[in-house]
């Protein structure tokens, strides 16, 4: 879907390629992260793909055609634009903001509206709700939503994201993050990528291209990079604890073990006990008629009590929760966070779907020759 051939870009009055003889290929439906620290010529790489910056030399070609034969505004109305600034327009309505490129390309003000609402559900913001306010009655997190729901307003193929996520708070930009992949098994969009941190491209790369000083040190899957480093510069990027960054490759959802303690909120305390002794559960996962948690129970806490209370008088809030489409590493990190030994493996209709402890986690390292 995208293709560069020896490219080169030489700023004025630079006597060093800000990009040298660079060749790679992004196959349709991949996200390929551009990594490397800063100066390397990630951003400057993505920007001539859609023409916001012009090659010295070489070819890049889009869908097969050479994008230096497009009109750019053409071309960039059919590539989609995520930046870390996200740039909304302060004066516009988020339905304004969205609607911008499929305005700009004629579509019928009907279908434009209708497209507004699906995305707007699509990254989780209620159209009733924030259809017609501004960008500066969003939170960042919120405003980021609507930076990839304009993005994708016109239905292009590629998207291309410069630091999409490096303006929110942690823990905000993890759940950013897991929606967007969420979203790209959906959408399977051709995403080119660029980030500075070398864990969020693990996490989020297909593939991931390595650059340093203008020139492509490696090119290959998260996996690839993890167990075989291109040189000491690569290694030294990926760090020491390759074990931990491995946790990035695989899906809570994927993993999450089922054979676990569940009983609806209206069971009793002794049938409940009952349970745990088939399993070696560190907690009673509460649910309601709909399979949804309504909290837990400590496995101490159940066998401590006597008689026959139910359950649901005495669960406990449920804090220690993932994603299905969370990675193993937002997994440790949430136990660490509620200083607790499991996390409860939910689906995006909030369902149980299986739990993963502290002591599992570590047996899944062990048999990914971690």
């Amino acid at each position: 879907m995208i293709r560069l051939e020896g490219v080169t870009k030489i700023f004025p009055r630079q006597r060093v390629p800000a990009v040298k003889n660079l060749s790679m290929e992004v196959g349709e439906g991949e996200i390929c992260v551009l990594v490397g620290p800063s100066g390397c010529g990630k951003t400057t790489t993505m920007k001539m793909v859609n023409r916001l910056i012009e090659p010295t030399e070489g070819k890049i070609y889009v869908n097969g055609r050479d994008v230096a034969d497009m009109d750019p505004i053409k071309l960039r109305q059919d590539i989609g634009y995520v930046i870390q600034e996200i740039g909304l327009f302060p004066h516009m309505t988020i339905a304004e903001n969205i609607a911008t490129v499929p305005r700009e390309k004629g579509w019928p003000e009907d279908r434009i509206q209708q497209q507004v609402d699906i995305l707007l559900e699509l990254v989780g913001l209620d159209p009733e709700v924030y259809r017609h306010r501004k960008p500066a009655d969003l939170s960042g997190g919120q405003r980021q939503r609507v930076g990839v729901a304009r993005a994708l307003a016109a239905d292009p193929p590629i998207l291309l994201m410069d630091e999409p996520f490096g303006a929110v708070d942690p823990i905000t930009r993890a759940h950013l993050q897991n929606e967007f992949l969420s979203l790209q098994k959906k959408m399977r969009k051709t995403v080119m990528f660029v980030t500075h941190d070398i864990d969020e491209a693990i996490k989020m790369g297909d593939r991931i291209a390595v650059m340093r000083a203008g020139e492509l040190v490696q090119y290959d899957t998260p996996d690839r990079l993890l167990s075989a480093p291109a040189d000491d510069f690569v290694a030294a990027l990926v760090g020491h604890n390759r074990a931990l960054k491995r946790l990035h490759l695989v899906k809570a959802g994927a993993v999450a073990r089922t054979d676990v303690a569940v009983a609806q909120a209206t069971r009793f305390v002794e049938e409940a006990k009952e349970l745990l002794q088939t399993n070696n559960s560190p907690v009673v996962v509460v649910v309601d008629g709909l399979n949804r948690p309504k909290g837990v129970v400590q496995r101490e806490e159940l066998l401590r009590r006597n008689g026959r209370a139910a359950l649901q008088d005495i669960v406990n809030p449920l804090e220690s929760v993932a994603d299905e489409d969370a990675t193993l590493y937002d997994a440790l990190s949430t136990m660490l966070n509620y200083g607790e030994r499991y996390v409860v493996v939910l689906n995006h209709n909030r369902e149980f779907q299986g739990i993963i402890t502290f002591g599992y986690l570590l047996e899944l390292m062990k048999e990914n020759g971690s």
